[in-house]
């Protein structure tokens, strides 16, 4: 009937561990080509953390990287170039990263209420924490007052949506120092912990965020495997 709230959609989710960015992006890639085939009859949602990696996006500068790949190198962190949108970026343990492969020619989202919906994600989690978080009109991701807590980067390929939000819960924040993060000169980074000055229980907020998905793109999970995705156990073809 006319006025009825619509019926949650159905999304895959997978929770992945602490997760190589090179592992992460070739899943996501393989999941984008076979969504956007028609192969994969789900939007699927990939949340997991990164092992320390820098990441430069399709506006990505090396003049934005103050350190020298060498010193990367001997602190453990190596360096991406990817297809998202936005520049530089760091991810490593104690940052929740959300990846949605989302049909967005299907679903009938428009690209910038898309971002905008996974900004007000992360606004929301904040919250939940007492956390006053903002978006910007001038930059993408949220901020707590010149700081930046999380940040945004989205690419789109056959009209699917993937990468997608990072969120410090209790990320080390010195790594920001070596580069002008999101390309932003003197923009300074912040965690929930550094906020709150005590550490987040990771699956706190790991729940607080997977409810605000499921609300604010109307949502219910279905809890998948990585064995189950390569099995291909809910599409016509294995990936």
């Amino acid at each position: 009937m006319d006025g009825e709230p619509m019926a949650p959609k159905d999304w895959l989710l997978l929770e992945l561990p602490l997760m190589e960015y090179g592992e992460a992006w070739d899943l996501q890639s393989r999941l984008v080509k076979a969504r956007g085939e028609g192969r994969v009859n789900h939007d699927i949602l990939l949340i997991l953390e990164h092992l320390p990696v820098l990441t430069l996006g399709r506006q990505g500068n090396r003049e934005h990287l103050l350190v020298t790949e060498n010193f990367l190198q001997s602190k453990g962190i190596s360096l991406f170039h990817v297809e998202r949108g936005g520049d530089v970026t760091y991810h490593g343990p104690g940052q929740i990263v959300c990846y949605p492969v989302v049909n967005l020619r299907g679903t009938g989202w428009k690209i910038a209420k898309f971002v905008e919906t996974l900004e007000e994600i992360m606004i929301s989690t904040a919250r939940d924490w007492g956390i006053d978080a903002q978006r910007s009109s001038v930059n993408r991701g949220v901020w707590v007052g010149k700081r930046k807590l999380g940040s945004i980067g989205i690419a789109i390929r056959r009209g699917v949506s993937f990468h997608g939000l990072a969120l410090n819960v209790n990320t080390s924040l010195e790594p920001f120092s070596w580069i002008d993060p999101c390309g932003l000169e003197g923009v300074l980074m912040t965690s929930m912990e550094q906020l709150l000055g005590k550490k987040i229980p990771m699956e706190d907020a790991r729940e607080s965020l997977k409810g605000h998905i499921q609300k604010l793109f109307n949502v219910k999970f279905t809890n998948i495997s990585l064995d189950e995705i390569k099995g291909g156990a809910f599409w016509t073809d294995p990936i």
